[in-house]
């Protein structure tokens, strides 16, 4: 189980560590082309879509968590290819769409907390916090698209950061907490074996 959490792990954080880079290139260079922009979108949406759908094979144990990864992995792979594919259509709706997969990454998160929350980490509140924070940025995208283009890649790139940096901090609680909970689970075998 640990050599799969750890595979979990790694794919979150490589897609994590791809949409920190891609928000910073957003927030650095906002002026460039948004044909480029929506090229590199894609294409992120894509790997981390298909890492989902990886991450579901992996796991393989039917779980709500599992079958999650699945449709949020179909539903961005699918997305990702449409904005590759029709990039002159997508930029009136790049706000939306990336609020929306933000608002969705939020849902995960707050799934994550409530995990936490039931494996008794202390500080599960955190990961409450940053999903709902993310949800927030999700919604104010998709409701509130602003006007001059170089705000709104800023903003992407800026959400995008964000996401990133708290999708790492996440999972490595996560992975945090599994490991302590095999590790009590060992000694309490431990301990019953002595008796």
């Amino acid at each position: 189980m640990e050599k799969i959490l750890r595979k979990v792990k790694a794919n979150v954080v490589v897609s994590s560590l791809l949409c920190v880079a891609l928000g910073m290139v957003l927030v650095i260079w906002p002026g460039m082309s948004m044909q480029i922009v929506c090229a590199a979108i894609g294409v992120v949406i894509i790997l981390t879509g298909v890492l989902k759908i990886v991450e579901y094979f992996l796991l393989k144990d039917g779980s709500l968590y599992a079958q999650t990864n699945l449709i949020f992995g179909i539903v961005l792979t699918v997305v990702g290819v449409w904005i590759v594919l029709k990039p002159d259509k997508v930029l009136a709706v790049i706000p939306i769409i990336v609020g929306i997969i933000i608002a969705l990454h939020g849902i995960h998160k707050l799934q994550q907390a409530v995990t936490l929350g039931k494996s008794h980490y202390d500080k599960w509140w955190v990961a409450l916090i940053l999903g709902l924070l993310t949800v927030g940025f999700g919604v104010l995208l998709i409701c509130k698209p602003f006007a001059a283009l170089d705000t709104v890649v800023m903003l992407i790139g800026s959400f995008l950061i964000y996401d990133g940096l708290s999708n790492i901090w996440i999972i490595s609680r996560v992975y945090k907490t599994a490991k302590r909970l095999r590790q009590e689970a060992e000694a309490v075998d431990v301990e019953a074996e002595e008796l």
